[in-house]
């Protein structure tokens, strides 16, 4: 079997070079250290039970549980018993290049981009698998997990399709459970999350944002948080986490430079959201997670 395209860093996990997607099994017993990662992380649970702990909180796991986790965002296992964890790890890139027409799909937007942005998740989003789902996601993920041992500059296209399969069948598993996600988002909330996104160092507000979009305020806040669960606004605080926390474990900047740069000058205001979301200190998140 190839060998997993990732490395650790101390407790960050990255993707090598030229890494794009992978899927493989991973058995805990008793505890798995917190750790967090740069990349995308889709753990199925195939047998076994353990407790799973993240900033969302603790979840008693058992086999077809379901979570995804966005990156940058720290877990580990506790009071594992045989836990079997066939993940499907894929990269951030992968979303804004090969795979960004799934921010128009219905399921598949709400899967990756909104729904574990939303309120009080966190980056994490959970769920449960039946026995029949539960095998269909399992048959996709080995067809990906036998393309490791495949050439990736040969094999990139099964790669994303597999990808593409496996993350379709999965948000129509989940779909009674992804609350929101059974109508597309409205066309200006996906032109309003691009434009935060491409300058998230811009100080936006919601008046300049309706205006960009011709929109009432209070209408672009309700068609908002009916596809994501947010207001713009907090939408937009949940990707600037993120980039802060890539910033922190992949660079040397200090951390009031990292706060400007993604859009929070004042060091307190940057400390007091950065915590709010991790449940860890800038510091603290730094300390623990920087790739040397």
């Amino acid at each position: 079997m190839a060998e997993l395209p990732i490395e650790n860093a101390g407790t960050l996990l990255h993707f090598v070079d030229g890494a794009y997607a992978y899927s493989g099994h991973h058995i805990h017993e008793r505890s798995h250290a917190v750790h967090t990662h740069s990349f995308f992380e889709v753990a199925v649970v195939t047998a076994g039970t353990g407790v799973h702990h993240s900033p969302a909180g603790y979840q008693q796991l058992g086999v077809g549980d379901v979570l995804l986790l966005r990156p940058g965002v720290w877990h580990g296992y506790d009071g594992c018993d045989g836990l079997d964890v066939f993940n499907c790890c894929f990269s951030a890139d992968l979303l804004q290049h090969e795979l960004a027409w799934t921010r128009e799909d219905a399921l598949l937007g709400y899967l990756l981009w909104t729904g574990p942005n939303s309120a009080r998740r966190r980056g994490v989003l959970m769920g449960h698998l039946d026995e029949i789902p539960l095998e269909e996601c399992i048959s996709q993920l080995e067809h990906l997990e036998d393309l490791r041992a495949r050439p990736l500059d040969l094999h990139r296209g099964d790669v994303i399709g597999r990808l593409s399969l496996f993350l379709s069948c999965l948000a129509r598993a989940l779909a009674g459970e992804l609350s929101g996600s059974t109508m597309p988002a409205h066309p200006a909330v996906l032109t309003a999350m691009r434009l935060m996104e491409s300058d998230p160092a811009h100080h936006w507000t919601l008046t300049e944002l309706a205006t960009e979009l011709h929109l009432a305020s209070g209408y672009l806040v309700r068609l908002f948080k009916s596809s994501t669960g947010l207001p713009p606004m907090a939408y937009l605080s949940r990707h600037r986490v993120e980039l802060a926390a890539d910033r922190l474990v992949h660079t040397d900047e200090p951390i009031n430079r990292i706060g400007e740069a993604v859009g929070w000058p004042d060091q307190n205001y940057f400390a007091r959201r950065f915590r709010s979301h991790f449940g860890l200190s800038a510091t603290t998140y730094r300390a623990r997670f920087t790739r040397a």
